[in-house]
């Protein structure tokens, strides 16, 4: 069975990053055909990249929950057109271990973090990311109560489990030209 890290992409006080990946490991966990683990990028507490002095004890670990994964599911939010520093940061710490793996993309914002998900894509790209089209986009005015408290329209499940359907199979694909 494939391993999929849901990577939560905030690190800021406050966020629902980890409302969203709880919410898409509970629908993945229902498939039943691969291991879910949500993987929190505030855990490791990573320096900014090339800064002299920081505190580099959580490299290794970030390391080491990304190379086991044989794909992934990130839950990116937008700020100000784009992806958060902190997870561009946490992708920029690695290179090998995102290599030839599949990725999903579940974005939130004001037009459902469409255009973090796109600048995602080419980052992943970069990085030897197979990211699959399949796009759930959350909207913080139909899928958020007052942009804190995460309620989904029922139609995201759906969403999902479509993105999963091309995310598994891709993951699986992958996984035999690294072996």
């Amino acid at each position: 069975m494939v391993k999929i890290g849901i990577i939560l992409g905030s690190t800021r006080d406050g966020r629902v990053s980890p409302q969203v990946g709880a919410w898409v490991k509970e629908i993945a966990d229902k498939r039943g055909d691969a291991e879910y683990e949500i993987i929190d990028i505030a855990d490791f507490k990573l320096p900014f990249l090339g800064e002299a002095g920081g505190d580099t004890s959580g490299v290794a670990a970030w390391s080491q929950a990304v190379a086991k994964q044989d794909g992934f599911v990130f839950i990116t939010q937008e700020y100000n057109h784009s992806i958060t520093g902190a997870l561009k940061n946490a992708l920029d710490f690695l290179r090998e271990e995102w290599n030839n793996k599949a990725a999903g993309i579940v974005s939130y914002g004001s037009v459902g973090g469409a255009r973090a998900a796109e600048h995602l894509r080419g980052i992943l790209g970069e990085l030897s990311v197979a990211d699959v089209r399949v796009h759930p986009a959350l909207s913080l005015f139909t899928d958020f109560v007052n942009g804190n408290e995460f309620k989904p329209s029922e139609h995201q499940v759906q969403s999902v489990n479509d993105m999963l359907d091309q995310v598994i199979p891709w993951a699986t694909a992958l996984k035999t030209i690294r072996n």
